[in-house]
């Protein structure tokens, strides 16, 4: 029997669905069930074919776990060794190098020194930085957000050199990044599962919450076409299996605004039907592929062509 866990937190319309609409297809030799653990022995499989992480991001436990269950054979997803490396400021610098357009970005030090660091651990850093070099770069407005984590947590808009230094005074030892602000008259959320399948879902990010999804943009064909291009793109070189980009629309460009969501919101509450029964679906039919081509003892992760150019190893996809 081979197994699909789903290993998650308080979220709950999701993966009660991802489970009931695997085990309702009867698979023969396939089952779905939420993770269970009640040990985990170094070097011993977790019993699973294949795991939906949607929390490891928040528990260093499970993400240790997880590099566990991936080292004997389970096909994680995402790849929790990948996703321990990324964060985005790496993703902006790799999409410059992949041709997709992203808002200018500067990547800064934390306010205050980290633990366990003093002044003289700094001694290759330039005090001042150049403010005058990075501000010219962004301009303003410009937006303050951490370089790592998600969820709208301490992001900021500034208009002009006061707000930015008194908003990175409350920092503390987050790093941050300043990019460029893009105004934008379209904004997309594009779902990406198993660097194949996507899903543009036009989305108002100026929307109370619970309406983002609420929006009337209407794209061409050739617009919805090179937007997915853009998504497969860059989850062929992060190496995502599931994911989310943002795309703001300006002047006709897609600009990648955010592109590192590897466990994203899909609780039907806030994406809306349609969109749930479609990450639903679609996520059940990549993990059953997974669960398939399933190799015990192999190495079953996705890797991304970053990471495939670099130390030679084929592509999963």
């Amino acid at each position: 029997m081979k197994k699909i866990g789903i290993l998650f937190g308080k979220e709950r319309s999701f993966p009660e669905a991802f489970i009931e609409k695997i085990n309702s297809q009867k698979l023969d030799g396939i089952i779905a069930e939420p993770v269970r653990i009640d040990k985990v022995v170094q070097g011993e499989p977790s019993g699973y074919a294949v795991i939906i992480d949607r929390i490891s991001q928040d528990v260093p436990f499970y993400r240790a776990y997880l590099k566990n269950a991936a080292l004997t054979g389970t096909a994680v997803i995402n790849n929790p060794f990948w996703w321990s490396a990324d964060e985005k400021f790496f993703n902006n610098c790799l999409a410059t190098k992949i041709n997709v357009p992203v808002p200018k970005t500067v990547i800064l030090p934390s306010r205050e020194l980290p633990s366990d660091t003093s002044d003289e651990s700094f001694s290759n850093l330039a005090y001042p930085l150049d403010w005058e070099g990075i501000f010219s770069y962004t301009g303003f407005p410009t937006y303050m957000k951490p370089f790592a984590g998600g969820g709208w947590k301490n992001v900021y808009r500034l208009d002009s050199i006061d707000d930015f230094f008194n908003a990175h005074a409350e920092t503390g030892q987050l790093v941050m990044l300043l990019q460029e602000e893009i105004k934008f008259e379209e904004y997309y959320r594009c779902y990406c599962i198993g660097g194949k399948y996507v899903r543009i879902m036009p989305y108002e990010p100026r929307n109370p919450f619970h309406l983002r999804y609420v929006a009337d943009f209407a794209p061409t064909a050739e617009k919805l076409a090179e937007m997915e291009d853009i998504v497969l793109r860059l989850n062929k070189y992060l190496g995502y299996d599931f994911n989310t980009v943002e795309l703001a629309v300006r002047d006709g460009i897609p600009y990648a605004i955010d592109f590192c969501n590897p466990a994203p919101d899909a609780e039907v509450t806030s994406v809306g039907q349609e969109n749930f029964e479609w990450v639903v679906e679609t996520a059940a039919k990549f993990a059953i592929e997974k669960a398939q081509s399933f190799e015990p003892g192999k190495d079953n992760l996705t890797w991304g062509e970053y990471v495939v150019r670099s130390s030679g190893k084929q592509a999963l996809y």
